[in-house]
């Protein structure tokens, strides 16, 4: 099979003009196929002819355990059935084992979130001292505080924050109540917040401002869902390059490192304000994966 390889990936490269970092990908992709069907059949000197669609689907299945990504597995796929047609043109094997398989199936998309680390460099550089400096760092730590939603976070009214036991009454999807902690940090930055939110207020007898949002832009008037991803984006690009970040990174943050922390998924669930517990268990998917990761990398034995 590895001269059959060879030829393959030579033609490729003759007839196609690929890059070199194509062909290697090519030859390291058929290589992985090829050590695994060794080890499957107990045999080196395995011909192609004996990789039928059985021991591809094996193959695939052994990635997915090891927790490859679905881009990657894909491209696999991709440069074995590449790899087979050949072989059929060549007439080294009647059909390609990999023409019926499919890729791993499309499911929900997991969370980005920053590490821990990540997170505080973000909330740290929004450091200004002014009313907007102090209003974006109360906005940073209050999302990554209290797990809310950005349209939850500008709904606040100042009514709503309580800082003497450190927690905020948040109004949820289909109008639904619920009462979550934000931390001390996040307690702290909507102090010194408050101390300057006058400044945001139109000068005495004008109208426009808002009087009871807790949150305000340069106007006096509440914040937009639409203001706090543009805020959001900034700091996350600023901080970390993250430039496809949202509001729902610092939400996605929260829950991670919550998990991470041994919370209990039901108590997640209430502070998310998830209607499900399906929907909080993507989660754990990423935690696990984690915990996966790190046992491979440190265990003798793994």
């Amino acid at each position: 099979m590895e001269r059959m390889i060879e030829r393959f990936v030579a033609a490729a490269r003759a007839e196609r003009n690929l890059s070199a970092r194509t062909v290697a990908a090519y030859r390291s992709d058929l290589n992985q196929l090829r050590d695994f069907a060794r080890g499957l059949l107990g045999r080196d000197d395995i011909t192609p002819r004996e990789v039928d669609s059985g021991v591809v689907r094996r193959f695939l299945s052994d990635l997915i355990a090891r927790g490859r990504s679905r881009r990657s597995i894909e491209r696999k796929l991709s440069t074995i059935r590449v790899f087979f047609r050949y072989l059929v043109e060549e007439g080294a094997v009647e059909v390609s084992p990999a023409a019926a398989l499919r890729g791993p199936r499309r499911g929900r998309m997991l969370p980005t979130f920053l590490s821990e680390e990540s997170a505080a460099t973000v909330l740290e550089a929004a450091s200004g001292s002014d009313p907007t400096g102090r209003r974006d760092r109360a906005i940073l730590e209050v999302l990554y505080g209290g797990g809310i939603r950005a349209g939850e976070l500008v709904a606040l009214d100042r009514e709503d924050v309580d800082l003497s036991t450190g927690l905020v009454r948040v109004w949820g999807k289909g109008g639904k109540e619920r009462v979550v902690p934000i931390g001390r940090a996040a307690e702290g930055a909507v102090r010194r917040y408050m101390e300057l939110r006058c400044k945001l207020l139109p000068p005495d007898g004008s109208r426009g401002g808002d009087e009871r949002a807790l949150f305000l832009n340069r106007f006096g008037r509440r914040l937009t869902t639409r203001s706090i991803q543009r805020i959001v984006k900034k700091y996350l690009a600023l901080a970390v390059g993250l430039s496809e970040a949202s509001p729902h990174t610092l939400r996605h943050s929260f829950a991670t490192h919550l998990l991470d922390r041994g919370a209990d998924i039901r108590a997640v669930k209430e502070l998310l304000g998830h209607e499900s517990l399906s929907t909080t268990q993507v989660y754990t998917h990423v935690t696990t994966d984690r915990i996966k990761k790190a046992y491979r990398q440190a265990h003798p034995r793994a």
